[in-house]
């Protein structure tokens, strides 16, 4: 009941806006910026996003936001990030997690990872469907988007000129079974990528985990000079 409650929590519109403007920065995003960044009043994006937090959507917090500390740095303002935890909703009640998790389990203990690797890049060629492989960059980012990675630009102004930009993911779809299974699951997670992309596209997935993100970054090819997955 407290998913339930939590979804359900979007179905205002405001509500709903201040949630993904928030869920997209990936950091702590204060009261005045969230209502600047969606057209309210700071007194209702204060409203929903305590709301937000009062269900397990945000979490929150309180720092000061001009930088300094000390006497004259002002107070410590509330800030909103989102929060960690997963919320689903299956209606009957249904527990893919548990299977996948199983599945993982025996997969690890048999040393299955080349056939797990091989079926998941094939499963990537299958999604890209008769599509020609990805053209670019742009591309890229539509496509992992539409997968749920939430794609971005690392250190996006200081890569907007450049020849070969960095796409980080902030979410990986896998991430329960990540947990548990890092190796495993990550490797799944290139393979898919690849069979998504394409061989022949001019960019390529590789591996760069970092705390946070998807273990998996795609860039131009020849934007690296470590080739190896």
């Amino acid at each position: 009941m407290e998913d339930i409650e939590a979804i359900a929590a979007l179905q205002d519109p405001v509500r709903r806006r201040l949630y993904e403007y928030v869920a997209g920065q990936g950091r702590e995003v204060g009261r005045n910026e969230a209502a600047e960044a969606v057209g309210v009043t700071r007194t209702l994006a204060a409203h929903h996003l305590d709301r937000l937090t009062e269900v397990g959507l945000l979490e929150s917090g309180s720092r000061r936001l001009t930088g300094r500390s000390g006497p004259g740095a002002g107070r410590p303002a509330k800030v909103y990030a989102r929060a960690r935890a997963e919320r689903t909703v299956s209606l009957p009640a249904r527990d893919y997690r548990t299977a996948a998790e199983l599945l993982g389990e025996a997969a690890e203990q048999a040393g299955l990872d080349a056939v797990l690797c091989t079926a998941a890049r094939r499963r990537g060629e299958v999604l890209r469907g008769s599509a020609a492989p990805c053209g670019g960059i742009e591309e890229a980012m539509k496509t992992l988007a539409a997968r749920g990675y939430e794609p971005y630009l690392e250190g996006a102004e200081e890569t907007a000129a450049a020849a070969a930009p960095v796409v980080r993911m902030r979410n990986c779809p896998f991430h329960a079974v990540a947990e548990r299974f890092p190796p495993l699951v990550c490797g799944m997670n290139l393979a898919l990528l690849e069979g998504l992309l394409g061989a022949d596209a001019p960019v390529r997935a590789r591996m760069d985990a970092r705390p946070g993100d998807c273990c998996v970054v795609i860039e131009a090819i020849g934007s690296s000079k470590n080739n190896s997955y």
